[in-house]
This record gives C-alpha cells, structure tokens and sequence, in this order.
C-alpha cells in the first residue's frame, strides 16, 4: 500500500504532512479496512481517504490522496464556499432566494437548488444545443469555477458540472462530454483541505465560516425520517461510528456506484479531525465509511497522552 502526501498548500496552511501520529494511525485504519472488505471485494483502488488532524500539531495524512474520483453531492461544499466569496466580493447579491438555495443544497442535498446556485456563479444556463462558436462561450463562463479552485491551489479537481438526477441534456449534456469526460472530479486532500478551511473559520472570513458550518451540522443520534428513501448524511455514514457526546459537521455524496463523505469531528475527549472518505463501486456498502473512522477515533483515543 502506498500512502500519498499532499504538498499543495500546506505550508501555507500551516500542516505538517505525514507526520507521525497521524501517519501511523491514519496506516493502520485503511489497511485493517481493507481486510475487512475483502469479502465484499473492496479493492484499493476503489477507496481514497484523508485525514487531518485538528490539534496542534496539525498534520495531514491520506491515501490515494491526489487521484481525481467523481465526487457526487461532495462538490457541493466547493460551490457553497464559491457563493460566500462571490457575495463577500459582492459579485452575488445576498438574497433570501440565494440563502433558501444554499441552506437546500447542503442540508437536504437537493440537485435542482445547485444548478441555481451554479448558474449565478457563472452565469450560465441549461437549454437546447448550442452552435458551436456560441457553445465555446458558455463553456469558458462555465469553468470560471475551475479557474477560481485552481487559483486558490485546489489540483486535480473538475468542477464545473451540475449534479444530475436523470442526467444533463442539450448543452449541459455536450459539456459533459460524449464518454463524460469532463465529469465532476475532486480528490480527497483538496476537499480535507477545503473542509479544514471552513472548520477552522478561515474560508472567506470568520462570520461566513461559521454560517457554512451551521449549515453542515448533523445530529447523528436523531429519529430517522419515516417518509425518507434515500441515505441520511447524518445516519448512514460517519455519524454511524460516533461515540456518544461526539459533534458532527458533514457533506455527503452517494450514487448509484459511489458512496462518500466530508466530516468533521469533535470527540468528548478533545479530539478534532476532518476525515473524508471516497468509496466507489461500492454505493450500497454502508459500513465501509464508518469502519474507517472507528478505526481512526480509536487510535487518536489510544494516542492521548
């Protein structure tokens, strides 16, 4: 197994990489994972993990930390940190529309108040196919997203295309690319390293971290929703490992072949950590996200002085 350290940012955030006991603990929670799985075929190379710890030290560490991965709902967390920085500049106007999207986005991960979200960020829309010099426009307004991430030092990522139910058509489907090639990608360390950010109230300012983090908070011991059908962010990923007394903030994504989560958390005992988890292939595999964080809370528990 190899282990991957980023290098991108982490002077400037202030991260040590790969530095022991992150590293060791971080080891020893993917690879007993993987033999865990190993009934149900989980293989390497479908699973990307990274963890940052929060405590001073801070130290980041990950595996298959830099592979790009089709992200799902977990792009979401880009285009909410986008919205803020765009209304900071007062490039967005701060509307009770643009907040409603916003807050039905993250906390109910809905598709369709994204692609609002998306166009006022790039002032794009969806329609028919357009001509060709015409389509050449819209696709250079629409990877304004990707110069801003790239910018800001977020590599490997693709982060210009609406998260879709059925599927995208006319020009959002042309976008896409005949064999969706030019799909969502985000890699772990970024969004560990965009999470890390809103966590520690560095992202856009100190008041719009904390509305993006009151938006992500998550009560992994409530009732589960009678009327509900599709996975909860809060019951059926990381808040499934969670010690009693543990605080949640997460971003969720889950399809039809992948299953992830961004989360933060807050153990009784002082621990704080970002942890994200990318499984692919294995959507309807509910255990895998959580087994790796029991793994990783029981070492930083066992490390405490």
């Amino acid at each position: 197994m190899k282990t991957l350290f980023v290098t991108v940012l982490l002077v400037h955030l202030g991260l040590r990489v790969g530095a022991a006991p992150a590293r060791l603990i971080f080891d020893q929670a993917v690879k007993e994972t993987l033999t865990e799985f190993s009934g149900q075929k989980l293989q390497s190379n479908e699973l990307a993990v990274a963890l940052v710890n929060m405590v001073q030290p801070e130290q980041l560490a990950s595996f298959r930390g830099e592979v790009p991965i089709y992200p799902a709902s977990v792009v979401k967390l880009f285009y909410l940190f986008a919205a803020h920085d765009s209304m900071q500049k007062s490039k967005l106007q701060d509307t009770t529309e643009l907040r409603r999207a916003m807050r039905d986005m993250i906390v109910d991960s809905s598709n369709d108040a994204t692609h609002y979200l998306v166009d006022l960020l790039t002032g794009t829309t969806a329609g028919p196919e357009l001509p060709n010099d015409e389509m050449k426009l819209w696709s250079e307004k629409r990877n304004a997203l990707n110069r801003y991430f790239s910018g800001l030092g977020y590599t490997n990522c693709n982060i210009n295309q609406k998260p879709w139910g059925d599927g995208p058509y006319g020009r959002e489907r042309a976008f896409l690319g005949r064999n969706f090639e030019n799909r969502n990608a985000l890699t772990v360390n970024a969004t560990a390293l965009l999470l890390r950010k809103i966590v520690d109230g560095s992202a856009v300012s100190r008041s719009r971290s904390e509305q993006m983090m009151e938006l992500l908070r998550r009560d992994p011991w409530k009732a589960r929703p009678q009327d509900s059908c599709e996975p909860d962010q809060a019951l059926d990923f990381t808040g499934i490992a969670l010690p009693k007394g543990s605080r949640l903030w997460s971003k969720a994504g889950w399809t039809s072949t992948a299953r992830h989560d961004a989360a933060y958390i807050e153990l009784p005992d002082g621990a704080r950590f970002v942890l994200v988890i990318f499984t692919s292939g294995h959507a309807n595999e509910r255990n895998i996200i959580p087994a790796i964080a029991r793994r990783v809370i029981e070492g930083l528990r066992n490390d405490k002085p």
